[in-house]
């Protein structure tokens, strides 16, 4: 079900909330969350929705959306109250600011959160330099951004990186999240050796590929080498350099990985990309800070090489050339920085 409220305001929209609550009983109360999800009026906002619908049937919550339209507009705000099938497991609360409003969210956001329940703000496009100062982002106890959508990807994670604060997050996090179980388990069978030395391959400007690459770091502490290629497949591959050869995973097709290592048989291991529904999910299972995710960031600054282009083979090695300035975003924007 969707009710269009034009021209009205928060007060008839939390009326219009409670009337559907007692006179129909379709809106549930067992919220644990509110998502404040912020985007533009020229970004697919629908496709947000969509992706928040499916994550509350796991986290059900009071979905914010608020749209911000043309400032030189006279002030108005439409709203629009979506329940039932509309809305997966959640209700959803689309809010359209125009004029001299599309600065005030944090005025108009406030009158319908939920009361006595973590505030999560959502920026699926693009999103603020530094999130905890947004303005939205000061009402809320996690952040979540996503890099891969910005004209600058890598810069714009980096830039984030060092205005970090405990409750910040980006979607590119959490599109690693297979990889790193797959090099975890591999470190974790026979020849039983410290790693030497380490490289990352991807696309030049995935922040996914940039994390991996910071997380290896920080963690291994070894030198690791970020290795940029022209091929546009987000990550491509991880080597793992130890006395009795090399550990590689790699993803040539974006869908399937080959593991191989000495004195174990290769291994193909299922790597898809993952959608955004499943990455924000995933954040949304824990509201306290990610220490992990942190030490990645401050693992960005031990990196070498990143300026290195390549094309990599199917071992994970790379043959590389010097080159200036970022291998550009592909055609889709986001869906292969992963």
């Amino acid at each position: 079900m969707i009710i269009d409220l034009p021209s009205t305001t928060t007060t008839q929209v939390n009326t219009s909330l409670v009337e559907l609550r007692e006179t129909g009983g379709a809106i549930a109360l067992g919220r644990v969350l509110t998502l404040v999800v912020s985007a533009a009026d020229s970004d697919p906002v629908e496709e947000a929705i969509e992706a928040a619908n499916d994550v509350s049937r796991e986290h059900p919550a009071r979905v914010i959306v608020l749209v911000r339209g043309a400032r030189n507009a006279a002030a108005r705000l439409d709203g629009q109250i979506r329940i039932g099938g509309d809305a997966g497991a959640s209700e959803v609360i689309v809010l359209r600011l125009y004029g001299q409003l599309a600065n005030q969210a944090p005025s108009v956001v406030v009158p319908l959160l939920l009361p006595d329940a973590p505030i999560v703000a959502w920026w699926p496009f693009v999103g603020p330099k530094s999130p905890a100062t947004d303005p939205l982002g000061r009402l809320a106890q996690r952040r979540i951004t996503d890099s891969a959508a910005e004209n600058a990807p890598v810069r714009t994670l980096r830039t984030r990186g060092r205005s970090y604060v405990a409750g910040d997050t980006d979607l590119a996090w959490p599109r690693l999240t297979h990889w790193r179980a797959q090099l975890v388990s591999a470190l974790d069978l026979p020849p039983y050796e410290e790693v030497l030395s380490a490289s990352v391959t991807g696309e030049g400007d995935s922040p996914s590929t940039e994390l991996l690459a910071g997380w290896l770091a920080e963690y291994l502490g070894v030198p690791v080498k970020r290795v940029r290629t022209t091929q546009a497949q987000g990550i491509v591959s991880v080597s793992l350099r130890r006395h009795s050869g090399k550990v590689v995973l790699h993803r040539p097709d974006g869908q399937t990985g080959t593991l191989t290592q000495p004195e174990q048989p290769t291994r193909h291991v299922g790597l898809q990309r993952r959608e955004t529904r499943d990455c924000l999910a995933e954040e949304l299972r824990r509201l306290d800070p990610d220490e992990v995710y942190q030490a990645a960031l401050h693992g960005l600054r031990r990196l070498s090489g990143r300026t290195t282009r390549s094309t990599t083979d199917a071992s994970g090695d790379s043959a590389g050339r010097s080159a200036g300035g970022s291998d550009k975003k592909s055609a889709d924007g986001k869906g292969s920085s992963r």
